[in-house]
């Protein structure tokens, strides 16, 4: 169910992305360059070639013990099943060989799902969750646009992941 997207994947991924109303849509182009270039940081979950839901991300070149999430999405018909947590936790697995142990986020204020779902993963990974001021609303040019501040989980050791 789960696996490391390929390039097939990103027009997939841009239509839930669409179909989302939530996040931010981004260009086909950008969502090929995390499929090629960060498969190994992003994620999806397909049944049946239907694409379900993705998560994608990057190790922050400063610090490659920090995994940053950048998007993640559930399928409407897949939603309420824990797939958005378990797929998290399956990327941080599949990473652990990097010694990954912070995850680094933005989450606007108003996306209360992305918010607990967050707060879950770190209870599950028996860590802290800080919030701290990113990127505020001013700096997106279309005017409406939440500020969008930084989540910081760790540290935690993926070996303890229940």
């Amino acid at each position: 169910m789960f696996r490391h997207p390929s390039i097939q994947d990103a027009p997939k991924i841009w239509r839930l992305v669409k179909e989302s109303g939530i996040l931010d849509l981004n260009s086909t182009y950008c969502y090929l360059i995390l499929c090629k270039h960060f498969a190994d940081t992003c994620l999806i979950a397909d049944d049946n070639n239907e694409l379900l839901a993705f998560v994608t991300g990057y190790r922050l070149p400063a610090s490659q013990n920090s995994l940053f999430i950048w998007q993640i999405a559930v399928a409407e018909q897949a939603r309420g099943r824990g797939l958005a947590l378990s797929a998290l936790k399956e990327l941080l697995r599949r990473n652990a060989h990097h010694n990954v142990s912070f995850l680094e986020t933005t989450v606007s204020p108003s996306n209360t799902a992305s918010r607990a779902l967050f707060m879950s993963l770190a209870r599950d990974l028996n860590t802290e969750l800080v919030e701290m001021p990113g990127f505020d609303e001013s700096l997106f040019p279309t005017g409406n646009h939440e500020s969008e501040p930084f989540i910081r989980l760790g540290p935690f050791d993926v070996k303890n992941l229940r």
